[in-house]
């Protein structure tokens, strides 16, 4: 007897077990919903577009294709081998982008140069708070070239994040000589892409030049020109 009350408990326990492994089973572990707080949606950008913002440019400018590298230190002047003070600051003004992958194009008139570029990003954030709070004014040197550049916030936009860069550059020429110029730089922040506009005028020049305002304009017109 005490053998078969032993195995009743046996089989018991069996049976309890296997009933608590089929609930557990039978029930269908909830899925969790993918988290959307981190991902960047990227609107349709079409580089192509920005040739259509030349429509801006006042009469008597002469365009030409942008060939250059697709950052705003080659048009201030500045080479690859350019240095700035405090250091970090040089990230501003040399954008992680894919140079092949770069379309633009500059004009000069009676007012200045312009340059309106566009270059896939290889860093899709704008520049940190923190870097642009260290960089409200900061210094570059390259060659014979030296420079200041004051950062300050760029125009509001509803389709990009833009930061503003103010640069008077000097160049000493054979013998001694300094020339002069000063740009004026939006950068658009956008998802997979970094756009600018510069505008490069001569201090000295009697004529007008184009001001904030109509980079502004550029830009905007721009941003949209790509998104079609």
């Amino acid at each position: 007897m005490p053998t078969a009350w032993y195995q009743q408990v046996v089989r018991l326990l069996a049976v309890l077990a296997l009933a608590l492994l089929s609930t557990g089973c039978g029930e269908s572990p909830q899925p969790v919903a993918a988290s959307s707080s981190g991902e960047a949606v990227s609107p349709q950008i079409n580089p192509a577009g920005i040739d259509r913002a030349r429509d801006e440019l006042p009469d008597g400018y002469e365009v030409a294709a942008y060939a250059g590298s697709p950052a705003p230190i080659t048009l201030w002047s500045f080479g690859d081998e350019a240095a700035s003070e405090p250091s970090q600051c040089l990230a501003l003004a040399t954008p992680a982008v894919d140079s092949a992958a770069t379309r633009g194009w500059s004009a000069s008139g009676p007012g200045g140069i312009v340059y309106a570029v566009v270059a896939r990003s290889s860093y899709p954030e704008a520049p940190d708070p923190a870097l642009l709070a260290e960089c409200v004014q900061w210094t570059l040197t390259s060659g014979r070239a030296t420079g200041t550049v004051t950062v300050h916030p760029g125009p509001v936009l509803d389709t990009a994040q833009t930061v503003a860069m103010s640069t008077v550059a000097t160049i000493v020429v054979e013998g001694g000589t300094e020339t002069r110029s000063r740009a004026e730089t939006l950068v658009a922040y956008l998802v997979d892409y970094v756009c600018f506009v510069t505008l490069i005028t001569d201090p000295g020049s009697s004529s007008p030049t184009l001001g904030t305002v109509f980079a502004t304009d550029l830009l905007t017109t721009a941003l949209s020109a790509m998104r079609g």
